[in-house]
């Protein structure tokens, strides 16, 4: 698979509700092994506290694993997310999608809330047309 993204950022929120590890499980389910997840404690509006988990991957294998990982998620949704590409990706050729957290903890990667994943797209020039295609490409190899 070819890699159209010069990085990809994963993030997570963890409130106080919440099991911490639980939400880097769910995270741990896109990322090769040895990608860390970062923490940053934080305090949300009421005072609570909110754990920022977040990663990040650069090195061409460590993309593919990602997005190879994305790509298990049923057929039939992994189409849908190939025909909103123009849609998810802006104007700064950045892409975007949100997973399920808690099902991506159960092992399943689906589309939903909880887990952002944020994609900075390679396209020369930097133009949203030149992401899509370029996005388009690389989802739709097989």
């Amino acid at each position: 698979m070819t890699v159209p993204f010069h990085y990809i950022d994963l993030q997570a929120f963890s409130y106080a509700t919440e099991d911490e590890e639980r939400v880097t499980a769910s995270m741990r389910k896109l990322l090769p092994d040895d990608v860390p997840v970062e923490r940053v404690e934080n305090t949300g509006y009421a005072g609570d506290p909110i754990t920022v988990l977040s990663a990040r991957v650069e090195r061409a294998q460590e993309l593919r694993t990602v997005l190879g990982n994305l790509q298990s998620m049923d057929e039939s949704e992994w189409e849908t997310v190939v025909a909103q590409i123009a849609n998810r990706i802006t104007d700064n050729c950045e892409f975007y999608l949100y997973l399920d957290k808690q099902r991506a903890f159960h092992g399943t990667v689906t589309l939903g809330n909880g887990l952002s994943v944020r994609g900075k797209v390679e396209a020369y020039p930097a133009t949203k047309e030149g992401a899509v295609k370029n996005v388009r490409e690389a989802f739709e190899q097989d």
